[in-house]
């Protein structure tokens, strides 16, 4: 198995009652990471396509993004989960629908 590699790390100021989806934009935005998305409205979420143009099934069709937030996988869409003040979001790339990341769900 390769070691994950960090595309960036970042610190941000958001708004109360921000959401996991505003804090990526705006860590993508202040990093210069190109951030692509798309509004599902069945899920009435932002799905996550592509960030540093690593995108969904480039690693296959089981490949793409999840978030966790304090080591915890919310279950939500990221627009659907509001941030508290200390909160650590981190962004990543699975290729096997999350289990190769922790999440046994």
């Amino acid at each position: 198995m390769k070691p994950l590699r960090s595309l960036f790390r970042s610190q941000v100021t958001v708004k109360k009652d921000a959401t996991v989806f505003e804090v990526l934009q705006k860590a993508a935005r202040d990093n210069k990471v190109h951030l692509e998305y798309n509004y599902t409205p069945a899920y009435k979420t932002y799905y996550i396509e592509g960030i540093g143009n690593l995108y969904q099934f480039n690693a296959g069709n089981l490949s793409g993004w999840m978030y966790s937030v304090n080591d915890e996988f919310p279950g939500v869409g990221c627009s659907g989960y509001k941030v508290k003040d200390g909160d650590v979001i981190k962004w990543l790339y699975t290729c096997s629908f999350g289990k190769d990341v922790g999440d046994d769900n």
